[in-house]
């Protein structure tokens, strides 16, 4: 069973140009289908590029937690424009967990992700006919089993095999890291090493050339970023902050700005004009990704619209697919 997302929270103006700019033009973001299909494991994207009528804009990625709400509920959005607010939506989550018989890791569904991806069609297959990514989390599970403590580059050659079929058979598209809850140790498993999680993205990233892989700037695995000449900076497309409330600027070599989320916010925690503040960080210093966590069953289309208004300049509006 999956564990609720970290919840610390800290209490942290768009420049009058872009807003008149914004007003003028109207806003779009660009599609981010066009964005991922890499040509080598260390081109990235810009992810802050200029839309076809000639506004920028940071990229929403949306967590939600599937057994509270609705996956679904990240197409409902759209800006005042047409555009669909969310551009990534993130099903919260699978884990890693530990068999102890084997003494392996193994990837794990409780039933509410696997309501989601078994009936992909109904979950899934709608939010990218929208022309939003869907990504599968994992997560800890306190039993052990984490991204920073496999022994060989073979046990993570075969833990990325599973998350690789998992992409394969549910038509996802890609995988997101989140180090929290593995609680190393646990059940004689063996405490974080410099190599491991960078074999596992190096293997994902083969398994996977043209899908998204993205982590979530926390956990051991944020101070094990580089092995024998290798990075996870080569191998993820996006790192986002992950205290929510927060603007602190994920450090992983290799991500340029476009590739980054410093700004991260809980929709049922982070006050409304905190979250505008951090909007306007955002775009201000040109960073291309804007995390949102907890998406509800409930329209929040006017919490959504005092981020939006300093990210595009437009208001967002709900409506019923």
């Amino acid at each position: 069973m999956t564990t609720t997302k970290l919840l610390t929270c800290k209490n942290a103006a768009l420049s009058v140009a872009l807003f008149l700019t914004v007003a003028i033009s109207g806003c779009k973001k660009k599609d981010i289908a066009q964005d991922e299909t890499l040509t080598g494991p260390a081109k990235k994207e810009a992810t802050n590029s200029t839309s076809a009528i000639g506004v920028t804009g940071p990229k929403g990625v949306c967590y939600v937690e599937v057994n509270n709400a609705d996956i679904r509920n990240v197409g409902k959005y759209k800006l005042s424009t047409g555009q669909q607010l969310f551009d990534i939506a993130i099903i919260f989550a699978a884990n890693i967990n530990y068999n102890t018989s084997t003494q392996k890791a193994e990837l794990f569904f409780n039933t509410n992700v696997s309501n989601v991806l078994t009936n992909k069609t109904t979950y899934i297959k709608p939010l990218q006919d929208k022309g939003i990514k869907v990504l599968l989390s994992i997560l800890g599970n306190h039993q052990g089993a984490g991204f920073c403590n496999f022994t060989s580059q073979a046990s993570a050659q075969a833990f990325a095999q599973q998350l690789a079929n998992a992409v394969n058979t549910y038509g996802l598209d890609g995988i997101d890291f989140d180090d929290e809850y593995a609680e190393y140790g646990n059940n004689g498993t063996g405490q974080p090493n410099a190599s491991s999680f960078v074999y596992l993205v190096t293997a994902l990233r083969q398994l996977l050339p043209n899908k998204i892989i993205s982590f979530y700037f926390y956990g051991p695995a944020a101070s094990r970023l580089s092995y024998n000449g290798v990075t996870v900076g080569s191998k993820v497309n996006y790192s986002w902050n992950a205290i929510y409330g927060s603007y602190s600027v994920p450090n992983v070599p290799g991500l340029a700005k476009a590739n980054l989320g410093p700004a991260a916010v809980d929709i049922q925690a982070t006050s409304s004009s905190t979250a505008a503040s951090l909007a306007t960080q955002t775009v201000n210093n040109s960073y291309g990704i804007y995390l949102y966590y907890n998406l509800p069953n409930s329209d929040v289309h006017t919490y959504l619209s005092s981020i939006s208004s300093n990210l595009y300049g437009g208001k967002t509006t709900v409506y019923t697919p």
